[in-house]
């Protein structure tokens, strides 16, 4: 049976370096703001910027240190993915693996051949590898050195980090996401762009300098990567998930386009070419300037993404503030509670029909191809001796996450080129810093506090995505 999808979609896996990988200080890598986010209540006031930390503290737990140790376990992975059928693998780079400090005149040898081997090791299986070159990465050095991306000069390491690797993994690697989730530097400007604030310090002014800085970095890293090879696709990234008005109330509906706007205003720039009026008025009124130089508005302009990849968990519902009802966590974010809907074990409200809501406000705005890299449901793993979990939630979820996303494609006509489950195996939540917040096919033997083997597992939803990769998404039983 056609599911519509095309048959050469790419169903897959997606990871972040900073949440899975480990060996922080093997093979000569340089400590990253991603390195120092701890478990536990300090978390979220370093990620947001409000306390500052650029060095381990001996009172912190810092789980992305060790991780689940992929640095040395990738080669079993990439096995595991690919008995699941895996034909695609979405990892990220860590910046300071290829460039320890930032701004160094030569790249880490070592770093480059760590990604060839994995890269190679995905093309062994036949696995197309989808490389996000930056996912929340910043060398701490160039925080200390240049205050992260308020600096100009960012552009310009970016700009050498890329030209690296699209030279070094010419002919290997197609796909290509320029920064993960791009919007969120909004929301957690530590994590997303390197940002500490001085005491006075304009935040709203720091922050926007820093998006444009990276704005006009993804439109260099599409210019030379089309360059390079001209197989290249490039893409940008989102926190996706469309906002619901609270009621009819125009007051409500006014909120939740307002909000729309807001989450979307980045990749408006990135997929279009030029800042949306709505947003230069905005920032016009709130006595923000946009750091413009000579030739930024052309780099935009011509070198706009070819396709846009986003993540989706939940949607989310906006009120008028004199209104606001209780709410609930949503990916790096709040949201006013939908009572419509049920919620994950941490409050990420369960919107299958919200996930073909978003492709097509996706798709009807950008008219680009989509592809969907994070989808997937964090919960509480219960292993048996053997390590087995019975995650039949987990495959709910999925199962209807998956054919919402077929019905955008096979009725609506949304252009899809694949889907990546997130975390295909368990490793650090970015939000919560916890291993306890499971999305993997695969279980691995950690805790929140770094006991365990690391021993691998393979969950009751393993064969179940094989049978859902082997029948082209027509199989979801």
């Amino acid at each position: 049976m056609s599911t519509g999808l095309r048959k050469d979609f790419l169903w897959g896996g997606a990871t972040a370096a900073n949440q899975c990988e480990g060996g922080f200080d093997a093979g000569g890598r340089g400590l990253a703001n991603v390195d120092l986010a701890p478990h536990g209540p300090d978390r979220f006031p370093i990620i947001l910027g409000h306390m500052n930390n650029l060095e381990f503290q001996d009172h912190h737990f810092y789980p992305g240190k060790e991780a689940i140790d992929m640095y040395t376990h990738f080669k079993e992975d990439i096995a595991l993915f690919a008995e699941m059928g895996f034909k695609t693998y979405r990892f990220s780079i860590a910046w300071s693996r290829i460039f320890p400090k930032g701004d160094e005149l030569e790249p880490n040898e070592a770093g480059l051949k760590f990604y060839e081997e994995l890269i190679d090791e995905c093309l062994k299986y036949n696995i197309e590898p989808l490389v996000t070159i930056t996912h929340f990465d910043c060398p701490v050095h160039l925080i200390t050195e240049y205050g992260g991306w308020k600096n100009r000069k960012l552009v310009e390491f970016y700009e050498k980090l890329v030209r690296v690797l699209f030279t070094r993994y010419k002919g290997k690697v197609k796909y290509w996401l320029t920064f993960n989730e791009i919007n969120v530097l909004l929301l957690i400007p530590f994590m997303g762009a390197g940002l500490i604030f001085d005491e006075g310090e304009d935040r709203k002014q720091a922050t926007w300098t820093a998006a444009h800085h990276q704005l006009v970095a993804s439109a260099t890293a599409t210019r030379i990567g089309h360059e390079i090879d001209p197989e290249n696709k490039i893409g940008c990234m989102l926190a996706g998930g469309d906002f619901y008005p609270a009621t009819p109330k125009p007051e409500d509906v006014w909120e939740s386009i307002n909000d729309s706007r807001e989450h979307l205003s980045l990749i408006d720039v990135q997929a279009r070419g030029y800042y949306p009026s709505y947003l230069l008025k905005e920032l016009e009124r709130e006595g923000v300037k946009i750091p413009w130089v000579d030739g930024d508005a052309e780099v935009l302009k011509n070198h706009t993404v070819d396709f846009i990849s986003f993540s989706y968990y939940m949607s989310k519902v906006s009120q008028n503030q004199e209104d606001r009802g209780e709410t609930t966590a949503a990916n790096l974010m709040s949201s006013v509670k939908n009572p419509h809907l049920e919620s994950s074990d941490w409050g990420w409200q369960i919107d299958p029909l919200g996930f073909r809501i978003t492709l097509n406000t996706l798709y009807d705005r950008y008219q680009k191809p989509l592809f969907v890299v994070e989808n997937g449901l964090g919960a509480h793993d219960t292993p048996d001796e053997n390590g087995y979990v019975e995650d039949d939630y987990r495959i709910n979820y999925l199962r209807s996450h998956l054919a919402a996303m077929i019905d955008a494609v096979e009725i609506d006509g949304v252009d899809l080129l694949g889907y990546t489950a997130w975390g295909c195996i368990d490793l650090v939540s970015a939000s919560t810093g916890e291993m306890s917040k499971r999305y993997g096919f695969i279980y691995v033997d950690r805790d929140d506090q770094g006991n365990g083997t690391l021993k691998r597992t393979k969950k009751k939803s393993f064969d179940w995505y094989k049978k859902v990769i082997a029948s082209n998404g027509a199989d979801l039983d």
